[in-house]
C-alpha cells in the first residue's frame, strides 16, 4: 500500500511539473504609424463600464481598467486586470479611433516613458 501511495504522489508531481504559468504581455505598439488596428467595426464603442476595482493582490500593484474590446461581429467588455508595474513604462489602454466613418481599435501597452 505504501508502494501504491508513493507512486501515485510521484506521478502526481510530475503531471504538476509539466504546468506553467507564463505572465501576460500586451501589445507592446499604442497607435504607432502604420499600425494595423486590431479591430475595426461600424459603430461606435458604448460608453464604459464603471468598474468596481477588486484590493491589490499585492503592494504597487497597477490597476489597468477594462475596455471594449470587437468580437463576432459586437462589442464585447473586457475587463480590468492587476498588474506588475514595470519600472520606466507607463500603461497606455486600449483606444478607440474614429477614422474613414468607421471605428478602430488600438491596442493597449506598456510604453517606455
Amino acid at each position: 500500500m505504501t508502494r501504491i501511495r508513493m507512486a501515485l504522489s510521484a506521478l502526481a508531481l510530475l503531471g504538476l511539473s509539466a504546468c506553467v504559468v507564463a505572465p501576460y504581455y500586451p501589445s507592446q505598439s499604442y497607435g504607432a504609424a502604420g499600425e494595423q488596428p486590431l479591430a475595426v467595426a461600424d459603430g461606435a464603442p458604448p460608453a464604459p463600464y464603471a468598474e468596481v476595482v477588486p484590493v491589490a493582490p499585492f503592494i504597487g500593484a497597477v490597476w489597468l481598467g477594462g475596455y471594449w474590446g470587437w468580437r463576432s461581429g459586437r462589442h464585447h467588455w473586457v475587463p480590468g486586470r492587476w498588474d506588475q508595474p514595470r519600472p520606466g513604462y507607463q500603461w497606455r489602454p486600449h483606444r478607440w479611433q474614429p477614422m474613414g466613418g468607421r471605428w478602430h481599435l488600438h491596442g493597449g501597452g506598456w510604453m517606455r516613458r
